[in-house]
């Protein structure tokens, strides 16, 4: 039996560069960095004092949708992921009215989830007692919060879930719910990835790791994929949201299609909880999976959208997986790019804002750069079109989302052709 098949007809995304699509995509294209010093909370005694936030002028969830009192019930999480869904539902032209909400469904992934509720609400207990914890402290911290506010806003009644995968997360996320349309469980999913991790404890805890840049005197030049002086990742906050529709679906509806998600693929390293395998065994894998679930040979693609952190074990694990299944197809014609260089390290968010940028590339014909690459590591010898947006015809692309825990995502996207 084949494969329904599965298009991309809406995107939304909140991030440190812009909080509506065509915006952030001039700005990658145009080299520029949303990474700046935190200004959300005191860094004082924090080794790392940069970070990707999305910007206090941000209007947050439209009222129409969700008011002022209520808006606050949501952890700061959930309302980047309603602002993403939002966008990405009327770019689409979706009227949920004309569909039958048991089959729409949601499925928004998280890292860590509300962990500002539970940083505020803690201090609270501390100094004034356990009697004076909120009672929204759960329904604001869980992780499935984003997704279970997103279909309350719209009424979805079908398939509903959360991904918490580390940093994999909204890929798992856009894959999965990929595969419930494929099975017939669903015809139209919102899905992706939401973060706000940026603050004390979260800054804290990726400082302990040792896992961040302290490029701090000079913040747009810190987040520097595959670059010989790269010193670790930014960590920043936002959310994407892509609408997945059965394509019979989107076509009776005279939807306009972005995008195809054509492949698939997902498995774990399994040899350490922060490392990722030091050949990038389990990016191999995974990107033969996604090509295999998409019936597509490696020379096929044209564009990799790469994880690309900025750490030093990443970037040359993610390198040696890449090398191993294109081989010299690496060296004719293939070109990577790392949106983080730009936006930071939205963590679990990270593949929703990333697979936008990936879709963006094949409507325009433009790949974006990545920026700070002056000196690429040893080993990193690829084309990562440094420094300047590059024009290709880019029919095949892949997107790569890889977490703590070992786990590696690749979503393998067709520009949309009849």
């Amino acid at each position: 039996m084949a494969k329904r098949r599965v298009v991309i007809t809406g995107m939304g995304t909140v991030n440190p560069l812009a909080w509506d699509v065509e915006t952030y995509w001039q700005r990658l294209l145009a080299g520029q960095s949303g990474i700046a010093s935190i200004s959300r909370f005191d860094t004082t005694g924090f080794d790392a004092t940069i970070g990707g936030e999305v910007k206090a002028d941000w209007p947050g969830i439209p009222e129409q949708f969700v008011d002022k009192r209520e808006a606050k019930r949501f952890d700061r999480f959930a309302q980047f992921a309603a602002g993403a869904a939002i966008q990405a539902v009327a770019s689409s032209g979706l009227d949920f009215a004309a569909c039958d909400k048991d089959r729409c469904g949601v499925l928004i992934g998280s890292g860590i989830g509300g962990l500002q509720e539970l940083e505020t609400q803690h201090e609270r207990m501390l100094e004034k007692g356990p009697g004076r914890v909120s009672p929204f402290t759960v329904p604001k911290l869980m992780v499935n919060a984003a997704s279970a506010n997103v279909a309350i806003l719209y009424g979805l009644r079908g398939p509903n879930s959360a991904v918490a995968t580390a940093c994999a997360s909204a890929g798992n996320s856009i894959g999965d719910a990929g595969r419930i349309i494929q099975r017939e469980q669903a015809d139209v999913m919102l899905a992706g990835g939401s973060e706000a991790a940026l603050t004390r404890i979260g800054l804290a805890s990726f400082c302990a790791l040792k896992a961040l840049s302290t490029r701090n005197d000079d913040p747009t030049r810190a987040s520097r994929p595959f670059d010989k002086d790269r010193d670790g990742f930014v960590l920043a906050e936002g959310a994407g949201v892509v609408v997945l529709e059965e394509l019979e679906h989107a076509r009776r509806r005279g939807a306009g299609i972005l995008a195809e998600l054509i492949g698939y693929g997902t498995n774990c390293d399994a040899t350490h909880i922060t490392a990722p395998d030091a050949q990038g065994r389990g990016g191999i894998g995974a990107i033969r999976l996604a090509l295999a679930d998409a019936g597509l040979q490696p020379a096929q693609v044209d564009y990799i959208n790469a994880h690309g952190t900025s750490t030093e074990l990443n970037d040359i694990a993610e390198t040696r997986a890449i090398k191993a299944v294109f081989g010299r197809h690496c060296y004719n014609g293939l070109v990577i790019s790392s949106t983080k260089s730009m936006v930071g390290h939205l963590l679990g968010a990270s593949g929703g804002v990333e697979i936008i940028a990936t879709v963006k590339t094949l409507l325009t014909g433009w790949v974006h750069p990545t920026i700070n690459l002056d000196q690429p590591s040893d080993e990193c010898d690829l084309d990562y079109v440094p420094h300047v947006k590059r024009q290709k015809d880019v029919r095949i692309a892949i997107s790569n989302s890889f977490g703590f825990g070992g786990h590696n995502v690749v979503l393998a996207i067709k520009k949309w052709e009849e």
